[in-house]
């Protein structure tokens, strides 16, 4: 059975993904880890647990989902693995940190991918077993992860919790983004928790009867 545990970091209150199984192997998903503190916890989890990182993904590359790329890269020799899509996204974030008034990321610009993720794809660990979905809106190329045996989606920023992604970044489309909510979300079983980006976790099943975006939304 595939575990997930996350952190809530940084001032954009991101939640960062450690997901591991009983072979001990983890991921590591959209790491947010911003202050030297919030590296040591997010690492501390880690050795701890005694679980042993093999892969660091980001779902998209908006920069409060990409603070702890070079730093956990670095400390666990992990290539970084992105949806090509998002090479435009992770090449804009000196920018938008200037725009946000932040003034280092990390000190050193975040790692080049070393992998690219589409569509269809299987992110395997240990025993566990995730599905590729591309579900672009949010950003131009974000991909979620559907776990089908345990039933959970990691989602980063395309549903949250009585709400969605929002659209009005550089690369955001909102029909886009209820296309892919439409289209990739909501044929999943009522069951299936959906782990967002930031905020609470959440239900396909319950966005689907109460989520007003979703339920007001036509094409």
């Amino acid at each position: 059975m595939t575990d997930v545990h996350y952190f809530t970091f940084s001032p954009f209150a991101e939640n960062s993904y450690i997901l591991s199984d009983e072979s001990k192997d983890c991921i590591i998903i959209d790491p947010g880890c911003y202050t030297d503190a919030e590296r040591i916890t997010l690492k501390n989890y880690i050795s701890d647990k005694g679980l042993n990182p093999v892969r660091l993904i980001n779902t998209h590359c908006h920069i409060d989902h990409v603070f702890g790329n070079r730093f956990i890269s670095e400390t666990y020799n992990l290539p970084l693995e992105i949806h090509e899509g998002e090479i435009p996204v992770l090449e804009s974030l000196a920018m938008v940190a200037q725009m946000y008034g932040i003034p280092d990321v990390q000190q050193s610009p975040d790692p080049d991918p070393d992998k690219f993720i589409r569509e269809g794809d299987v992110i395997e660990f240990g025993n566990s077993k995730l599905e590729v979905l591309f579900t672009p809106g949010h950003s131009p190329a974000s991909v979620s992860f559907y776990n089908r045996e345990d039933k959970f989606l990691i989602g980063g920023d395309v549903l949250f919790e009585g709400s969605i992604g929002r659209t009005d970044l550089p690369g955001g489309d909102y029909d886009t983004l209820m296309q892919s909510i439409r289209d990739k979300f909501m044929p999943l079983p009522d069951e299936v928790t959906v782990y967002s980006g930031h905020g609470n976790p959440t239900t396909i099943g319950r966005e689907r009867r109460s989520n007003q975006f979703i339920l007001s939304y036509s094409s």
